[in-house]
This record gives structure tokens, C-alpha cells and sequence, in this order.
């Protein structure tokens, strides 16, 4: 009787590449998923980082009350009188014409195509963008791109002294909600998110103020959608001295006149906070406007 021979199966070594394919490709799906969450609004990371990093690095501020006066060191006598005499130099409607002509060199994209505009007189520039270069619908948070076209006209705005005030203006759909309860806070909010993103970038924030004017300046009709967007709007006004800014502000760019009353205002740029601030701290009481 013969005996059957038993046929050995031989142990497979190589079982354990499944599961390592398996876990590769696992572990590459875990970190797509990852990268595609990770995303985030650099406007939004950018403020809140300036915000923490200025809170941590100047930590008094966090646990004194506001002073009414903000409190900055004394600068010596001879840069002082240095930093009067540069501001005397400056002439501020050739620094006007100046930056006129800096914001249309690097612009002239955006001018043609109608979302950017330049005009002004002797008296003060006006730079007016389109709200939805800046802000997503609803919004005062920066969007990403804003922080690119502030920080060029930062940098064409630095080596002046002129006074700048940002006007905001919405068309007249009304919003309600919980952060911006009508018009006048969103307009308001949009024109102080550019004025600290320009102060952000270096300008002298003694040369900065926001105003907001809701819907009640219209360019355009609300009646269209063509208008309502030429209405929602961002208008940065370089002026020649406080006087004029304070003139212009209260009425807005679209209104004021450069009449014979603002012709007659100085030829100052905005002072330097040297010049604002007196020997005991306190902050000047300002000039009438015109």
C-alpha cells in the first residue's frame, strides 16, 4: 500500500506588504484631509496676531485703565526741532500731486477697470475703492487681498505728513444683525479696519482718523444693482492740513467745496506726535476747524 505524500505549503513572507499599502495609504489620505482643513483666512490669522503679540509684549496695557492721555516718551530737543523743520520743508500740495500721481502708476489696472479711483483738488486726494476689493458681503473682517493693495498705498503714503481720514459708505440695504445692527456700524467698522491695517504698515497713526457715513452719501442710484455696488465703498482722503481734514470729514469728500474758507487754511501737515503731546504727557487740545 503506498503512502500518500503530503504536499508542504510554503509559509508566504511577504503578507506583511498588504498591510503596510494599507496603512501608506491611509496615513496619505489622513494628511490630505488635514491640508484641506488647514486653511484659513490670512486676514483674519494677520489681525488676531498683531492682536496677541501686542498684548503679550506690553502686558501694563492689559491691567491699567485707559489713560486719557496716552503716556510717549519725551524725544530730545534737537530731533524734535529736526522733525519740525523737516514738516516746514514739506510742502503739502506738491505732496498731493506727488501722491495723485504715485496711486495712478500703481493702480492703473484697477482704475480701468473701474475699481479704484483718483481725484482731487489742491486742497485734498481722494482714493476710492470698491468695497468688494476689501470685504467679503456683510463683512468688516479684511479679506485677503486687502492686506496686499493697503499695504502699496501705505507705502506710497509713508514718506508724507498729510492728515488721512478712511470714509466708509454702504448702499441702502438695510443689516440687523448682532455685530452691525444697521448701516452705521458697518460702514464705521470697514473704515477703521483700513485705518488700523494702515497704521499697521507704519503710518504714523496721529495722521489717521475713520469716519462712517451708512448709506446717506450715495454716488448712484440705489434703484440698480450697478449703483448699489458704486455705493458700497471705501474712500481714503489725504488732505493737505488738519484744518481741511476736519472741514472734509464732517460733511464728507463727496460734499465739501474747497471754498475760499479752506483756501485760507495753513499750509501745516499733520504734526508729529512730538509735536501733539506737551512735556507733562497730556495731549493738545486741537485748533477750531474752519
Amino acid at each position: 500500500m503506498t503512502r500518500r505524500r503530503h504536499h508542504e505549503e510554503h509559509e508566504n513572507h511577504e503578507r506583511w506588504l498588504v498591510s503596510y499599502a494599507d496603512f501608506i495609504t491611509l496615513l496619505f489620505a489622513f494628511f490630505v484631509v488635514m491640508y484641506s482643513i488647514s486653511s484659513i483666512n490670512e486676514g483674519k490669522y494677520k489681525i488676531l496676531s498683531d492682536t496677541l503679540v501686542g498684548v503679550f509684549n506690553q502686558p501694563d496695557r492689559a491691567i491699567k485703565p485707559i489713560p486719557v492721555g496716552e503716556e510717549r516718551p519725551l524725544t530730545t530737543e534737537p530731533e524734535r526741532m529736526q522733525d519740525e523743520d523737516n514738516a516746514r520743508d514739506q510742502d503739502p500740495s506738491k505732496a498731493l500731486q506727488e501722491i495723485t500721481d504715485s496711486v495712478r502708476a500703481a493702480f492703473g489696472e484697477l482704475i480701468k477697470a473701474e475699481q479704484l479711483t483718483v481725484r482731487g483738488n489742491e486742497l485734498w486726494v481722494e482714493i476710492e475703492l470698491n468695497s468688494s476689493l476689501l470685504f467679503t458681503s456683510g463683512d468688516a473682517i479684511p479679506n485677503d487681498a486687502a492686506f496686499t493693495l493697503i499695504e502699496k498705498v501705505s507705502k506710497i503714503l509713508a514718506p508724507y505728513e498729510n492728515p488721512v481720514h478712511v470714509e466708509g459708505f454702504t448702499d441702502n440695504l438695510p443689516i440687523k444683525t448682532a455685530q452691525f445692527p444697521t448701516n452705521w456700524e458697518l460702514s464705521s467698522a470697514r473704515a477703521a479696519s483700513i485705518v488700523r491695517m494702515l497704521a499697521m504698515d507704519g503710518l504714523n497713526p496721529a495722521r489717521l482718523a475713520a469716519v462712517g457715513y451708512g448709506e446717506f452719501q450715495p454716488i448712484a442710484d440705489n434703484a440698480s444693482a450697478d449703483g448699489r455696488a458704486r455705493n458700497r465703498r471705501v474712500v481714503l482722503v489725504i488732505s493737505r492740513n488738519l484744518d481741511v481734514r476736519r472741514s472734509v470729514s464732517a460733511v464728507g469728500s463727496a460734499h465739501a467745496k474747497p471754498d475760499s474758507a479752506l483756501q485760507r487754511a495753513g499750509m501745516q501737515p499733520a504734526p508729529t506726535p512730538a509735536a501733539q503731546v506737551s512735556a507733562a504727557g497730556a495731549v493738545n487740545s486741537p485748533s477750531p476747524a474752519l
